[in-house]
C-alpha cells in the first residue's frame, strides 16, 4: 500500500474541496483506493505541520516529497486534477 499525507484545516473551504475530490477520483479509479492517506489537521498535530516545508493547505507530501500545495485561486476542477496527478505518481512509484 502507498502512503501519503494531506495537511488540512477543517474550516477551510479548499480542503472540503480535496475531500470531496479524492472521494469522487477513488470512484472513478479503484486503483487510487490503495492509497493510504494520513490527515493531518494542522491545528491540532502542530508539531507535525511545522515539520513539513508547505504554506497552504491542502498539501499533499509522499515520501517526504511535496506533491500538491492549493493556492486560493485554485477552482475544484484545478484541485482534482492536482490530486489525480499526485496519485498517478504515487500509484507509478
Amino acid at each position: 500500500m502507498h502512503q501519503i499525507e494531506l495537511f488540512y484545516l477543517k474550516s477551510c473551504p479548499y480542503c472540503r474541496n480535496a475531500k470531496k475530490a479524492i472521494d469522487e477520483l477513488t470512484a472513478e479509479n479503484p486503483a487510487y483506493s490503495g492509497i493510504d492517506i494520513t490527515w493531518i489537521e494542522e491545528s491540532e498535530q502542530p508539531e507535525i505541520a511545522e515539520a513539513r516545508d508547505y504554506y497552504s493547505v491542502p498539501t499533499i507530501f509522499w515520501k517526504g516529497e511535496k506533491l500538491y500545495e492549493a493556492h486560493f485561486t485554485h477552482s475544484y476542477d484545478t484541485i482534482k486534477q492536482n490530486i489525480r496527478a499526485a496519485f498517478d505518481k504515487v500509484l507509478a512509484g
